[in-house]
């Protein structure tokens, strides 16, 4: 279903100036939970078997339920839309509703699309999935609400052009190299939660992965380094066999100081050693750099390792 834009939306800003992650208004709750129901659906008729949306609706609340350590979740039985709809609404705090949100929409995007003429014959669902996602994400943008469903998982957005034009391209020239890839989700996943430490980690991680899967494609490592050389011997790796072309090195002469000095660099001064005797509190506005930084790095990469090829 298209976004209807009615005269009271249309004298208003469409989104908001900032974002913000803690609260989740009732107006997004019930925009979210009729979406995630028109795309999976609800049972149309009452045999003795499990329709596809009450698999689906079954799975979510088993899932949810162990990993939480409850008995039961909300006042609904398990298996149906009437469930879902109450524990979004009435029941889920910020943090569960984004996971309740994750979850369903890792459904949709995988099972139910594989699946919609099934769902489509036995649960009459009115929104198809494609649909469903973009309109989902597009809601928590005009809400204000700085999250998005993307790659199978929910990332925070901290600034959207930010987001748009270097973390977007980052996860799709990521597409080739999978470990790289799973080290930046991860990033992702972990700032989201607020665990600082492991988000500067994996951001290293990924950046080295991505370096170590072009060094040794290209044949300029050999598999006894893949594992043991640090970021800056991969980086003056891509610099002595021209990853960064000869036409551009002039232009990015201090390429190989901002690789040096940053991704590495923040991670060893910060997430790579032992705390010591003190509590270490990494600031979020550092951490968010060394996210952007990492996604910068890795488009630039990417980009010069595609046009060699």
């Amino acid at each position: 279903m298209a976004i209807y834009e009615l005269y009271s939306t249309r004298n208003k800003a469409k989104y908001p100036e900032v974002y913000q992650y803690k609260v989740v208004s009732d107006k997004l709750r019930t925009q979210v939970a009729q979406i995630l129901v028109a795309a999976i659906g609800n049972r149309r008729n009452y045999g003795g078997y499990l329709t596809p949306s009450e698999d689906v609706y079954t799975s979510i609340y088993n899932i949810l339920k162990r990993e939480y350590g409850e008995s039961s979740l909300g006042r609904h039985p398990e298996g149906s839309a009437a469930w879902l709809e109450d524990y979004l609404l009435n029941y889920a705090n910020t943090e569960h509703f984004i996971d309740v949100l994750e979850l369903t929409c890792r459904f949709i995007d995988k099972h139910v699309r594989k699946n919609w003429a099934n769902f489509h014959h036995n649960d009459n669902p009115s929104q198809r999935p494609d649909d469903a996602l973009e309109e989902l994400n597009e809601r928590m943008k005009r809400a204000g609400f700085g999250y998005e469903f993307t790659n199978g998982i929910i990332v925070r957005i901290d600034e959207q052009y930010i987001h748009a034009e270097v973390v977007k391209p980052a996860l799709f020239i990521l597409q080739g190299f999978e470990g790289a890839k799973e080290e930046f989700l991860s990033a992702h996943e972990h700032y989201r939660h607020g665990n600082f430490e492991e988000c500067i980690t994996d951001c290293c991680k990924s950046f080295e992965s991505l370096m170590k899967s072009i060094c040794h494609e290209k044949g300029w490592i050999d598999d006894k380094e893949h594992d043991k050389l640090p970021a800056a011997k991969l980086i003056q790796k891509c610099i002595e066999n021209e990853l960064v072309p000869v036409y551009m090195q002039n232009q990015f002469t201090g390429f190989r100081q901002i690789l040096e000095s940053g991704v590495p660099t923040i991670r060893n001064k910060t997430a790579g050693h032992g705390t010591g005797r003190e509590v270490r509190e990494i600031p979020q506005g550092l951490v968010s750099y060394t996210l952007h930084l990492t996604a910068t790095n890795i488009v630039f990469l990417g980009n010069c390792y595609h046009e060699m090829k």
